[in-house]
This record gives structure tokens, C-alpha cells and sequence, in this order.
């Protein structure tokens, strides 16, 4: 009688590790997944912020080195920042438009396919488990299953990898580009309104320089990357920018 009631503590203490071990596992699988969807929301918005510091800073070294005069690199430092938050806004909005245009015509199709041949897509979905690696028979069970569920959300998950993570926001997307662009972009402007008139170039060349050391060491930080190596890699190219646009502007203030 006690084995047998040691038999069945022990046989409960096992379940019951197991039931927790799962549900620890399932909880880091859910923080893994909002970690990864913050990085990525954090990443495009420190590209962003890196386009709009890269592109206005040039414009201000540029004209700045070209001679003109501290009102009008402010007002081409403002004109920068508008026009170029308004074109990420367009674009982005424009591609995720389409993207979102396309996932509805898949959707559709879909939903078609499963009215007109059940049987088919209940196999494509099957296909798609042992491809995954679930034996044939668990495969099928698993396909029937959430195909009883819901068949059309199994198949936009799982056929199409369309999630509510992932599905295409563009008026998001559109706001959150202008949004980072804008903020990358006050950083010269700024440098711009402040600085001495006969130091603006240096001025907006230094402060941009260290705001894209800041936005390239954040990108890799977010990738999980070397943070050295993307700080120096976005300063490069931004410097590399704002040298050939302050060449080219005195060359342009020495031809006229």
C-alpha cells in the first residue's frame, strides 16, 4: 500500500514538472515572439531616423559649403525634412498598399479553393505538416483538426505565412516612416538654426556624425549584431555622404 501510494506521488511529481516545464517553454516562446516584433518595429525605425539624418545633413553641408547664406540652409534644411518625410510617407504607404492588395487577392483564392475542393486543400495542408516534419498520420489528424477549427485561418497561417503580426498596415507603415524620418531629420536642422553662420557645415557635419554613430550602434543592437561595427559602418557612408555633397557644393559656389 505505501509503494503504492509512493508510486503515485512520484508518478504526479513527474506529471506535474512536465506541465510546468511545458507552460516555462510556452512562456519563452511568447516573450521570443514580442521581442522579435519589437526589434522589428525598432530596426525600421531606426533606418528611418538614419535616412532622414543622412539626407538633410547632406543638403545643409552641401549648400552650406556652397556659400550660401545661414536663412537660406535653414530654409533648405526645412524644405529636406518636409519633402523627405512626406516621400517615405508616399512610398511606404505605396508598397505596403500593394502588399496588402495582394494578400487580399490570396485570400480570396483561398477562400474559393476551399469551397470548390476541400479535399485538395486539406491535403496541401497536411503536405505542409510532414514537410515540417510530422509523420504522415499526425500530419493528416493535425490538418483535419484545424481545418474543422478553422480551416481558412489554418491555411492563411500555415500555406500562406500571412499572421496578425506580419499583415500589411500601410497608413502604419506610412506614419511610422515619415515619423522616424522626421526625427533623424531634426538633428541638422537644428545644428543649422543654432550654429554660427560662418561654421554651419562643421557644425551639422559633427552632430550628424555623432547621431549616426548613435542610430547604426541602435540598429545593430536591436539586429543583435556588433554594435562597433554598425556604428562604424552607418558613420562611413553617412560621412561619405556629406563629403561628395559638400564637394559637389563648392564646386557649384565656385562656378557661379
Amino acid at each position: 500500500m505505501r509503494g503504492a501510494r509512493r508510486a503515485a506521488t512520484e508518478t504526479y511529481q513527474v506529471d506535474r514538472r512536465g506541465s510546468e516545464h511545458r507552460a516555462t517553454k510556452q512562456m519563452a516562446a511568447a516573450v521570443v515572439f514580442q521581442q522579435a516584433d519589437r526589434i522589428g518595429w525598432l530596426r525600421a525605425a531606426v533606418l528611418g531616423a538614419n535616412d532622414g539624418t543622412i539626407s538633410v545633413a547632406s543638403l545643409v553641408v552641401g549648400v552650406a559649403a556652397a556659400g550660401a547664406p545661414q536663412n537660406s540652409v535653414l530654409l533648405t534644411a526645412v524644405a529636406g525634412l518636409v519633402a523627405g518625410a512626406m516621400s517615405m510617407a508616399a512610398g511606404e504607404y505605396v508598397s505596403v498598399q500593394s502588399q496588402l492588395d495582394t494578400e487580399r487577392a490570396d485570400l480570396e483564392r483561398e477562400r474559393r479553393e476551399l469551397e470548390e475542393e476541400p479535399e485538395r486543400e486539406a491535403a496541401e495542408l497536411a503536405a505542409i505538416y510532414e514537410d515540417r516534419g510530422l509523420d504522415p498520420d499526425l500530419a493528416r489528424q493535425v490538418a483535419a483538426q484545424l481545418t474543422a477549427k478553422d480551416a481558412l485561418g489554418a491555411h492563411i497561417r500555415d500555406e500562406l505565412g500571412i499572421t496578425e503580426t506580419l499583415r500589411a498596415r500601410p497608413i502604419q507603415a506610412a506614419l511610422t516612416s515619415a515619423l522616424s524620418f522626421t526625427l533623424g531629420a531634426v538633428v541638422p536642422v537644428v545644428a543649422a538654426a543654432l550654429a554660427p553662420a560662418t561654421r554651419v557645415a562643421e557644425i551639422a557635419s559633427v552632430t550628424a556624425f555623432a547621431s549616426l554613430v548613435i542610430l547604426g550602434g541602435g540598429a545593430a543592437y536591436a539586429g543583435g549584431a556588433s554594435i562597433a561595427r554598425g556604428a562604424l559602418r552607418v558613420a562611413f557612408w553617412g560621412a561619405l555622404a556629406m563629403g561628395i555633397t559638400a564637394a559637389a557644393g563648392r564646386l557649384f559656389g565656385a562656378a557661379v
